[in-house]
């Protein structure tokens, strides 16, 4: 039996899982991290931290499987996009990641979109400049920190540290490239143009490989610190989004993706380079050879969440350690007794800013109708329901592009919850389905690392052999209506406050 390993360098933490060439998980572990946050809008993390979570996670993962390093056939690295790590001439960290989330970049992104112009940059990149991009956190750096950007000698994303931490070698792949927005995204290779005008050097970037090639093995130090074989491939991997879809199994037309993480995301496949000429919504080279994916990012989905778990419900988290259960179990129990339409609260989800449909890093959070009437049931309902409006904004645009729409799969940590599951149905009116996978990233770079290794032919085949449709909730019509009202109040809301949060930013 062959033995793949799928990593996934998380936000808050890094899980690694070890399968079975039939898609079984056999073992995995989870090893969290800190978030720092020094001003409103910025967000940092350690690199050091990922590493030290890679290697503790797969060591305790061997140890639990009791499989042997030799069985293990190939490694898969799928990791948080955009996170911009610099290291100096030894290799070594200049200062923490700026990653995906942070907001400070938006004179950046006027600068990139000058220095390239905007149609030449969504030409190339397929995107416009964005604060949640590579780019603009390297040009943040070049602009504000130049004593710390004269050092710099590799730019490399979350993952790719990673790799290069179990290799020694410095590479990438297209589909977290894409992200970076120095890469020629129809062409799949790095852009001498974007990277010329931004005053950068090619030489700071990795080898580009497609997302199952081996780019590397592992070497004797990270042998010592894993338990994993010297010499062990490591291939290419992905993007989370896009480890996250080849672990849905959307790897053909008419299957798209709803995931709720730490970020949510409508991920839908295209065979050509489909382009939204308004730049709403993302696209990026997939992890599947020559093909490409179209993609809708809410950045507060599972955030909203976790941030009003973490701040409002001290009382659910203590009972539920009490009983051996998540406290999202009871916040779910709390919600489902609050009809449709949270008694007429409204929660935008706007906490980090907000990429699909705005483009706006300067909107934040907000709870609209709150009444004396209103408990905290309505508002964990409410914040529910709006990061689904995010999302249904994200399939709207994707769907007027013209990309086909069959079944919808729900994925990430929201995608275990039913009541999360029926409100994507009721405010879709679609179909949601859940697969018998539910690992996403970590088993999506798994499978592509069995392809690397030859365990599988080709990425299509992996998910084929692995991945089957376990259960479908159908949309409740009458809610549906319901929806349908209260999401057009949320459409209407954000371009009511649009100015009022440009004068907030201004006073924080």
């Amino acid at each position: 039996m062959a033995y793949l390993l799928g990593v996934d360098i998380g936000t808050s933490g890094t899980k690694t899982v070890l399968f079975d060439e039939t898609g079984n998980t056999v073992a995995s572990d989870l090893q969290e991290y800190p978030l720092y946050q020094p001003k409103n809008g910025w967000a940092e993390q350690d690199p050091e931290d990922w590493w030290r979570a890679t290697y503790t996670s797969i060591r305790n993962v061997l140890a639990k499987s009791g499989v042997s390093p030799d069985e293990v056939k190939g490694v898969g690295l799928s990791g948080q996009m955009h996170g911009a790590v610099l290291l100096d001439k030894d290799n070594q960290v200049l200062r923490r990641a700026i990653i995906w989330c942070d907001q400070r970049s938006s004179a950046e992104c006027e600068q990139i979109t000058e220095l390239i112009g905007a149609k030449r940059l969504i030409e190339i990149t397929a995107n416009p400049a964005l604060t949640g991009f590579t780019a603009s956190k390297v040009m943040w750096v070049k602009n504000n920190e130049p004593e710390i950007f004269d050092k710099v000698r590799k730019i490399l994303l979350p993952k790719d540290y990673v790799r290069f931490c179990l290799t020694g070698e410095f590479a990438t792949e297209v589909s977290d490239a894409s992200g970076m927005q120095f890469l020629d995204v129809p062409n799949r290779c790095w852009s001498d143009e974007v990277i010329s005008k931004l005053g950068l050097d090619k030489s700071m970037l990795g080898k580009v490989y497609e997302s199952q090639e081996i780019t590397g093995t592992i070497h004797s130090k990270a042998a010592e610190l894993t338990g994993l074989k010297v010499g062990t491939p490591v291939v290419g991997g992905a993007g989370d989004q896009a480890a996250g879809a080849v672990g849905n199994g959307i790897v053909k037309k008419g299957i798209i993706s709803s995931t709720i993480g730490t970020s949510g995301v409508v991920f839908a496949y295209s065979d050509d380079v489909n382009i939204d000429p308004l730049g709403r919504v993302h696209t990026f080279c997939h992890a599947v050879p020559n093909k490409w994916h179209i993609m809708g990012v809410t950045q507060g989905a599972g955030l909203s969440l976790q941030w009003f778990r973490n701040n409002f419900c001290r009382e659910e988290i203590a009972t539920a350690e009490l009983m051996g259960v998540d406290p999202y179990y009871l916040m779910d129990q709390a919600a489902e007794k609050v009809e449709p339409g949270s008694n007429g609260i409204i929660y935008l989800p706007y906490l980090m800013g907000e990429r699909t449909p705005h483009l706006d890093p300067d909107c934040r959070g907000v709870f609209f109708g709150l009444s004396a009437k209103h408990t905290k049931r309505e508002m964990i309902r409410a914040v529910m329901e709006g990061v689904v409006y995010s999302l249904r904004d994200c399939l709207e645009i994707i769907e007027g592009l013209g990309v086909e729409i069959s079944q919808v799969r729900a994925a990430g940590g929201g995608g275990k919850s039913p009541l999360w599951r029926q409100m994507q149905a009721d405010v879709f009116n679609r179909d949601i389905c859940t697969i018998n996978a539910s690992e996403g990233p970590a088993f999506g770079v798994a499978l592509l690392a069995g392809v690397g290794a030859g365990v599988y032919r080709s990425v299509e085949e992996a998910c084929e052999a692995t991945i089957k449709v376990k259960s479908t909730q159908k949309p409740n019509t009458a809610a549906h209506e319901k929806y349908n009202g209260y999401y057009k109040l949320y459409r209407k809301l954000y371009t009511s406050l649009k100015d009022d949060f440009k004068t907030l930013a201004k006073l924080v």
